[in-house]
């Protein structure tokens, strides 16, 4: 296990809960759905990120791989984060007729997120 430091994590939990809270609103305020999808999906993401260490260098190296493609070799890790932003790029263009079924995703996507920050920083998010 990684060691975080407090700093960071407490911005992975409290993305974290954020992530929860628009994903909730999400379900009960259908006009403005959408837009909280994304923002819970983003900050899922965030909070992974937090709680791996830099923010800005992790989405570096997840925009670098995603973009150019490329597969990582024997980096689960990697491997799960590039997948993550590939479901946060598909589910963003998602139309609004799918709302319930994008919800169920990205409840899965902030359900790992929860795990993976979990594991990097020793506490029940």
């Amino acid at each position: 296990m990684v060691a975080t430091g407090s700093y960071r994590k407490g911005w992975a939990l409290r993305y974290l809960r954020e992530a929860r809270a628009e994903l909730l609103a999400a379900q009960k305020t259908p006009s403005i759905a959408q837009s909280l999808i994304l923002e819970a999906m983003r900050k899922a993401q965030a909070a992974i990120y937090y709680s791996l260490g830099d923010p800005a260098f992790i989405e570096s190296i997840i925009y670098q791989a995603f973009y150019t493609q490329q597969q990582p070799n024997d980096e689960p890790v990697l491997k799960c984060l590039i997948e993550i932003e590939r479901m946060i790029q598909k589910l963003s263009q998602t139309p609004e007729s799918e709302l319930s079924e994008t919800i169920k995703q990205v409840d899965g996507i902030v359900s790992i997120a929860s795990d993976i920050v979990e594991l990097f920083t020793g506490e029940k998010a």
